[in-house]
């Protein structure tokens, strides 16, 4: 027992901030009639999930979500890899690569909030991103880029994609920066040109990095809420409602804390289903 001994101020602490809120949230998911109504609470067992996922609205965040962590995933690994291949390039000087460092690196410095009220300057109707495309030709009136249905949604993924890719490009070049000259040597020798060398070499070497960041960044994506509630607050119409502006609406708009409870669950369930991978993907490598 002593070695529980040990660990029971950490497993008391777990339990006081992780199990004890999921249990709390889980039996709130069950029930009606919770924290703000004076009435007791009524077991309805399931009927809340029924709603929720019933519901057009539900379907629409979920929908939302999906695209915005699907685009920006894939996004971030694009730009994020090719930063990193320039950055480790020999063709261009260590100095000029501590410049670009810095220049890619600077959108991970900046928190949410910041990023999120820098964006709405840089893309109001009267901001320097419509002044630039005015004057180069490419658009022929003042674009509403937070405020228009079919430019919402992605123009707030493209600030998250803006926001994310330093973390993979600096990953991506501690993996590469790992990868012994020797087998890009090996490669040459046997005739391989440099498309061969990152597709069998570069590639399968940063393969456990690339699953990792990329299981990880989903779940932070799906969990996403100041960027798009400072940005659009799940607007316009609907059409940035992303499942955490969605349940925060659905307990502190509404007061439905059984509905937001029931949803938090939701989020919860695709988190854990994509973490069961991320454990999995780390065994695989430590073995």
């Amino acid at each position: 027992m002593l070695p529980y001994a040990y660990l029971s101020p950490t497993l008391a602490l777990l339990s006081a901030l992780t199990i004890i809120p999921i249990a709390t949230v889980f039996l709130y998911s069950l029930v009606d009639n919770v924290i703000v109504n004076p009435n007791p609470p009524v077991f309805v067992g399931l009927d809340n999930y029924e709603e929720v996922l019933t519901n057009r609205k539900f379907r629409g965040a979920l929908g939302n979500t999906f695209y915005f962590a699907i685009v920006s995933v894939v996004a971030h690994f694009i730009i994020g890899l090719s930063f990193a291949l320039l950055l480790n390039t020999r063709l261009i000087g260590n100095k000029t690569k501590a410049f670009f460092r810095v220049i890619y690196i600077l959108p991970w410095v900046f928190t949410a909030s910041i990023i999120a009220i820098l964006w709405r300057l840089l893309l109001n109707p009267h901001g320097v991103i419509n002044f630039v495309l005015l004057e180069l030709g490419f658009v022929q009136e003042k674009m509403e880029w937070l405020s228009d249905r079919d430019l919402a949604l992605n123009a707030v993924t493209f600030i998250n994609i803006w926001a994310g890719y330093p973390f993979y490009m600096v990953s991506f070049l501690a993996g590469l920066q790992g990868i012994p000259d020797d087998l890009y040597e090996a490669g040459r020798v046997d005739g391989a040109n440099s498309w061969q060398l990152f597709r069998f070499i570069t590639l399968p070497q940063l393969r456990p990095i690339i699953v990792s960041l990329a299981l990880l960044d989903f779940i932070w994506t799906v969990h996403q809420f100041t960027l798009v509630w400072m940005t659009t607050g799940g607007g316009p119409m609907r059409s940035t409602e992303v499942l955490s502006t969605y349940t925060y609406k659905a307990a502190f708009s509404s007061h439905e804390y059984s509905i937001a409870s029931t949803l938090a669950m939701i989020i919860l369930a695709i988190c854990t289903f994509i973490g069961i991978f991320y454990v999995r993907n780390q065994r695989m490598a430590d073995e």
